[in-house]
């Protein structure tokens, strides 16, 4: 029997590839990609020509030009990120894989199901992916997300060795790691590496560093019952990690692409965006795709004259298909634009119930109902805004222990479906 293999798809800077587009030869050249309008003064992903003159990500811009004079600031274009990222999970999807995808650039999956059709072996689904994305990609895989991230860090070097034998074999530029030998494999990475897993373990590195914790093997030979009384669950989810065990993964779902653009006339502003913004709010509602469905979250987008776009979020208090209502809650997001635009776009993110939902012949308004219902739909918003695990609750296991982390945990919050609500 195979034992369970994850395959990790990395392609370093990609953002800053995506808001190149055919200037590919920058690359080569110190570049980063320059603040988004509104957002602080920091420069994004940079090219491996500026990090050789000591330019960072989240580096301050003044700062960043000062180390490097000849810095070219390229500017962003998340439609442009979201777009490209979307074709390449599109063609993982192609070759049989179901990918799990928070960050651009960066993909999951399980290949244990595509064995069967791709010769039998993990080597053949690693060839289907490096011939569905290209050289630029590098693939790790192991028996967890956390491994296979590592090796696919690792999948440079391994290239260049691609010959040589030992217990993380290598084919066609990627990199695997048996499940035999993950916990040699991770030991002498440094702790560093857990900030990539999540944000929860973002400030955890630095503690362990300054408690001359440097390794992942080092910080594996600590006690689980140290750990959980010292740093609580993210302390457990890093000693997890560096034992080479992870959480499942999660497939995205199938988008539902449903996007409306509108070409502007050039300098237009005030009432002719507004009157843009009427015309796209009534093209959406018309679409076909929808089939009678109320809006949860919309998307506003612009393409800028002098080049790079702008995107951000409405998700709306209650799923809605009245025109005043989408209008209302995408007006303000309008009134934020950075810069003159030369065409905006409405896309839907997420939809709610029918809008043609009866409701209730006979509904409780007791206050506690109330409460319950206005807390429902809270969470509703909240996870829609923030990912599924954003609204926990707390339950409690073991109150009378001596140690804090095992009096309660964390329990996804029971709210009902809008189907149920409406």
């Amino acid at each position: 029997m195979c034992s369970l293999m994850v395959v990790c798809v990395l392609i370093p800077r990609f953002a800053l590839i995506a808001a190149l587009g055919d200037r590919h030869v920058l690359l080569a050249e110190p570049a980063a990609l320059a603040p988004e309008p509104g957002r602080p003064q920091l420069v994004g992903e940079v090219s491996a020509a500026a990090e050789t003159f000591g330019v960072e990500p989240g580096m301050r811009v003044g700062e960043a030009l000062a180390r490097c004079p000849e810095l070219r600031l390229v500017p962003p274009d998340p439609e442009g990120v979201r777009s490209l990222w979307n074709r390449a999970l599109d063609r993982l999807e192609a070759i049989g894989a179901a990918p799990e995808s928070d960050v651009p650039g960066q993909a999951f999956f399980d290949a244990d199901g595509l064995r069967g059709i791709h010769g039998g072996h993990l080597d053949g689904v690693l060839a289907a992916v490096r011939r569905a994305l290209g050289r630029v990609v590098r693939i790790g895989s192991g028996p967890s997300r956390f491994a296979a991230y590592a090796a696919a860090l690792q999948a440079r070097s391994a290239r260049r060795r691609a010959g040589s034998s030992g217990p993380f074999a290598s084919a066609g530029g990627a990199f695997t790691v048996p499940e035999g030998a993950v916990r040699a494999f991770l030991a002498p990475l440094p702790v560093g590496l857990l900030r990539a897993r999540t944000a929860e373990l973002a400030e955890l590195p630095l503690t362990l560093e300054r408690l001359g914790i440097r390794t992942l093997g080092e910080l594996a030979a600590l006690p689980a019952p140290a750990v959980a009384e010292r740093f609580g669950h993210p302390g457990l989810l890093a000693l997890d990690l560096a034992h080479g065990r992870d959480t499942r993964l999660e497939p995205r779902r199938p988008p539902e692409p449903v996007v409306e653009r509108l070409a502007l006339p050039e300098a237009a502003s005030g009432p002719q965006l507004e009157r843009a913004l009427d015309l796209l709010v009534a093209r959406v509602l018309a679409r076909p795709e929808r089939r009678g469905r109320a809006l949860r979250s919309l998307v506003l987008s612009a393409r800028f004259v002098e080049g790079g776009t702008w995107r951000t979020r409405a998700t709306l208090r209650q799923a809605s298909a009245e025109a005043g209502r989408l209008r209302l809650a995408l007006s303000p997001k309008l009134g934020a634009l950075p810069a003159p635009a030369e065409s905006i776009a409405i896309e839907v993110e997420a939809f709610g119930p029918p809008a043609q939902d009866q409701g209730r012949l006979v509904e409780d308004r007791s206050p506690a109902a109330v409460r319950r219902a206005r807390i429902a739909e809270a969470v509703g918003q909240v996870r829609q805004a923030a990912g599924a695990e954003a609204a926990l609750r707390i339950l409690e296991i073991d109150p009378d222990s001596r140690l804090p982390e095992r009096r309660a945990v964390l329990a996804p919050f029971p709210a009902p479906s809008e189907e149920a609500r409406s």
